[in-house]
């Protein structure tokens, strides 16, 4: 027989799985890994009107073996410039630490980290040089989070993507547009010029078959010589006739 503390936890983390699925997430996500019901992912977006908004900001959930009278172990695995969070993605938070109660699930868990990034807290910081930044400076440090965000986290927009896929589109039809384009029909008029020394110089034009005179525009073939038996060859000039 499992221990018996072996037993709660897991029907605690299935019981967790289930109230998922009635909670409404907003953009947020939260769920177990396909390894192990003990190792969660999950994403915060950044919240509107803050240094963050924009950005996708994912984290990693360890589940200690006790849980739930054990807090889980939560570490952001996007960097963010932010007091409480460190470079590394260990996070200081009292939930966390000496506030944590078995009455709480993995989802308050998540709501109070994105509180986190729009109230951070400058008592207890995990990085003092950007705390005392928040104090001293609070516009460098939302300039500097900002960047930070546009760096690590900026989530591809909509728009942009329509936009992308808009002129892909528009070039693919360009491309079929142009590769079907068909020849001349028939009743263009197309003059041909035969100079070849042994009869003399005349012109023609053909209209379905008819031949009459017209003026000519010479195209550029120009004379080549053949490369097998040394003598001139003469390429005949087709002339467009515009009426």
């Amino acid at each position: 027989m499992p221990p018996v503390s072996s037993t709660m936890t897991m029907k605690r983390i299935h019981r967790e799985i289930s109230d998922l699925k009635k909670e409404e997430l907003g953009g947020m996500t939260l769920g177990p890994t396909e390894e192990s019901l003990f190792n969660w992912r999950g994403s915060i977006p950044g919240p509107e009107g803050s240094c963050y908004e924009g950005g996708l900001f994912w984290l990693e959930i360890v589940l200690p073996p006790d849980y739930p009278f054990s807090a889980p172990r939560v570490t952001f695995t996007t960097r963010i410039y932010h007091m409480n969070i460190s470079d590394r993605g260990s996070v200081c938070i009292d939930l966390l630490k000496n506030n944590w109660s078995p009455a709480l699930s993995l989802y308050k868990v998540l709501l109070s980290l994105s509180s986190l990034l729009t109230d951070p807290n400058p008592k207890d910081p995990l990085v003092p040089q950007i705390a005392s930044q928040y104090i001293k400076d609070r516009t460098q440090y939302e300039k500097a989070a900002r960047r930070w965000t546009q760096l690590y986290a900026l989530r591809p927009s909509v728009s942009s993507s329509s936009k992308t896929l808009a002129s892909a589109s528009v070039s693919s039809s360009t491309i079929t547009a142009s590769s079907s384009r068909q020849p001349a029909s028939s009743s263009e008029e197309v003059v041909i010029i035969d100079d070849s020394p042994e009869r003399p110089s005349r012109k023609r034009r053909e209209r379905n078959g008819s031949v009459t005179e017209g003026r000519r525009k010479r195209t550029n073939h120009g004379q080549g010589r053949s490369s097998d038996t040394g003598e001139s060859s003469f390429s005949p000039d087709v002339i467009i006739i515009d009426d």
